[in-house]
């Protein structure tokens, strides 16, 4: 919340959207549900007719107030109504990510013909990587390269192969928290200035980028594997069929060499 609200702080324009990565479900914290989009955005002439904030009680600027009230009311409801007996844990992060690139170019919509609106996404992560999810993580991040959009991803946990890849290849910043008392302060020194700023800045040095992909058939991170040359999909072991096009390869086997007879030769 206080990224969110410095966020907001920096520029009257700025806007802002918080997307849970839920192992069930992805869902906008804010704008929450019961508000349209766009509602707490600063423009008074059109207020929620569903919600209504308290107002500031301690003096606080009210669309903070009501951003802060809208995220605390959506974790609770999605906390409350999750049940993880017997399910995986891996988040759906490529449905986040791809729920957010949608709310960008909605956005984008209602920006003025003379302006421009630079978006970019930050990934906050305490999961593990799921390589389930591999091909439709890849295509988001490519769609969000196409579009001109940061993926910035600030790791909590162990290191993610996937948002290495997805920060390089969009010009994000990726950073593993060393220290979790000090999470707050990176998020503001890192991933708060924008990209004309953080030119001026320093920052922690990249990271190595681990670019190996994940099998269609075991869903591992390999790093020597077969590809189909139809369909492109990777496998770990040889089959003489891809599981994924059904696609027969011919198997050209090396060329047999006829012996060549021996002469024999005549004695006297």
């Amino acid at each position: 919340m206080v990224l969110g609200n410095s966020h907001l702080f920096m520029n009257r324009s700025n806007k802002l959207a918080v997307i849970a990565s839920h192992i069930q479900e992805s869902r906008f914290l804010y704008p929450g549900k019961n508000g349209r989009l766009g509602d707490f955005f600063g423009d008074p002439g059109n207020p929620s007719s569903e919600f209504t904030p308290s107002g500031s009680k301690d003096g606080k600027y009210e669309l903070l107030t009501a951003a802060n009230e809208v995220i605390v009311e959506e974790i609770k409801d999605l906390m409350t109504k999750s049940d993880i007996e017997g399910q995986h844990t891996e988040t759906l992060l490529a449905g986040s990510l791809a729920k957010a690139l949608c709310y960008i170019h909605r956005m984008n919509k209602d920006v003025k013909d003379n302006q421009e609106m630079k978006s970019r996404i930050l990934v906050i992560k305490a999961a593990e990587d799921s390589t389930l999810q591999y091909m439709n993580f890849m295509n988001v991040i490519f769609a969000a390269q196409k579009q001109n959009i940061l993926i910035d991803a600030c790791v909590l946990d162990s290191d993610s192969g996937l948002l290495q890849q997805a920060c390089d290849i969009t010009g994000g910043l990726y950073l593993k928290v060393p220290q979790m008392p000090s999470l707050l302060q990176y998020l503001l020194w890192v991933f708060l200035p924008d990209q004309d700023q953080r030119s001026q800045l320093t920052l922690p040095p990249p990271v190595h980028v681990d670019y190996r992909a994940a099998c269609f058939c075991h869903r591992n991170l390999i790093e020597i594997g077969y590809v189909c040359s139809v369909c492109l999909s990777i496998f770990c072991n040889f089959s003489p069929i891809c599981t994924t096009c059904e696609t027969a390869f011919k198997i050209s086997l090396p060329p047999v060499l006829k012996a060549k007879k021996k002469k024999l030769k005549m004695s006297a």
